[in-house]
C-alpha cells in the first residue's frame, strides 16, 4: 500500500458530538471511519467502559485506524450494509447500541490522492472503487457498457441532463482509444457539458462513483439494519452531500417517524394502536455547516446532518 498523506477535515464536528448525546459508558458506531476525525472526537467522550466500533471498507482507512490504540476503540472492515451481521458477531446486539453516525460521500484520503480516480481534477487511473481490492475500475466499466446503460446511470446516479451525448461520446472514444484516466474523461464532458458553477464533469463522476460502489444500495440497507440495533433513546446521525442521499435518509425518516391521523373526539381502534406502535423514530433536527465552517472547509458546503432518535415502544 502506497504511502499518502492527506489533510482532513471532518464535517460538523461539534454538532455530531452535540445531538449524539454521548453516554460515557455508552455503545457507538461510525460507520463510516474515513480519516477517523469524528471517531477521535466521539472517543473523547467515553469513559474507560464505553466502547466505540468503527466499520470502513477502504484500506487505506482501515490502515489509518489501526495506528489508533485505544481498548475501547475496534475497526471493522467491510461494508456498513452489513452493520447487523457484523455487530451480531460481536454479540452486542441485545446490549444495543446508543449512537450510530453515517458522513456519506468520499473522503479527504479518496479525492485527494490521483492513484484512486475519484478527481476530475487530478489525472490518474480512472478507477473509484472505494475498496480498490474489489469489483471492477470505472474505467473497466464503461468500456463493457453500451451508451444506453451508461446514460441511465448517468441520469439516475448524478442528474445528468446530458446524459445520452455524453454516453454517446464515451462509447465512441472508448472504440477508438479506451479511457483509462480521469482526465481523459473530465476533458471529454467538458466539451459537452456547457460550464455552470460546478465543474462540467462533476454529475458524471459522480454517478459513476456512486453506481460503482453501490453507494445508495448500501445506504438504503444500513437504515433498515441501523434501526434494530440502536437501544430506545438512541440516536442515528447521517451527514449527506448531495439530493440522492439525502432524499433516501428523509424519506426514512419521515416513514417511520410519521404518526397517522386520527380525527380528535375518535376512540382509538386495535389497528391504529398497532400503526402508533410502529413509528419507530422521532425526527430532532436538519442541520447545515454554518458560513463559519464553509469558509474553513469548502468541501462542508454541501453537507446535510439529519438527525433521529428512536422511539420507546411505551412512549
Amino acid at each position: 500500500m502506497k504511502k499518502f498523506i492527506s489533510i482532513h477535515t471532518p464535517v460538523l464536528v461539534k454538532e455530531i458530538t452535540k445531538y449524539l448525546k454521548i453516554k460515557k459508558n455508552g455503545i457507538y458506531i461510525d460507520c463510516t471511519f474515513g480519516c477517523g476525525g469524528h471517531t477521535k472526537e466521539i472517543l473523547k467522550h467515553l469513559n474507560k467502559t464505553g466502547k466505540l466500533y468503527a466499520i470502513d471498507k477502504d484500506p487505506f482507512s482501515i490502515d489509518i485506524a489501526h495506528k489508533i490504540k485505544d481498548n475501547r476503540f475496534t475497526i471493522i472492515p467491510g461494508n456498513f450494509s452489513h452493520i447487523l451481521q457484523k455487530f451480531q458477531k460481536k454479540n452486542i446486539k441485545n446490549k444495543k447500541v446508543n449512537g450510530i453516525l453515517l458522513d456519506l460521500g468520499v473522503s479527504s484520503i479518496q479525492i485527494d490522492n490521483s492513484h484512486r480516480g475519484f478527481s476530475f481534477l487530478l489525472d490518474g487511473p480512472l478507477d473509484m472503487r472505494m475498496n480498490p481490492d474489489i469489483g471492477i475500475t470505472a474505467a473497466q466499466w464503461l468500456i463493457k457498457s453500451n451508451a444506453k446503460t451508461i446514460s441511465k446511470v448517468l441520469y439516475e446516479f448524478g442528474e445528468e441532463r446530458f446524459s445520452k451525448k455524453i454516453a454517446n461520446t464515451i462509447v465512441k472514444k472508448n472504440k477508438i482509444e479506451p479511457i483509462t484516466r480521469t482526465l481523459q474523461l473530465a476533458k471529454l464532458i467538458k466539451k459537452i457539458v456547457p460550464k455552470h458553477k460546478k465543474h462540467p464533469a462533476t454529475r458524471t463522476f459522480q454517478a459513476i462513483r456512486i453506481y460503482i460502489n453501490k453507494e445508495l444500495y448500501e445506504l438504503t440497507e444500513a437504515l433498515k439494519h441501523a434501526l434494530k440495533i440502536l437501544s430506545p433513546g438512541g440516536r442515528l446521525l447521517i451527514i449527506s452531500f448531495h439530493s440522492l442521499e439525502d432524499r433516501i435518509v428523509k424519506n426514512f425518516f419521515l416513514k417511520n417517524s410519521k404518526a397517522p391521523y386520527i380525527p380528535p373526539g375518535i376512540a382509538i381502534n386495535e389497528t391504529q394502536i398497532k400503526s402508533l406502535k410502529n413509528i419507530k423514530l422521532k425526527t430532532i433536527k436538519k442541520i447545515k455547516p454554518t458560513i463559519s465552517e464553509i469558509h474553513h472547509n469548502p468541501r462542508a458546503r454541501s453537507a446535510i446532518l439529519r438527525i433521529a432518535e428512536k422511539r420507546n415502544v411505551n412512549e
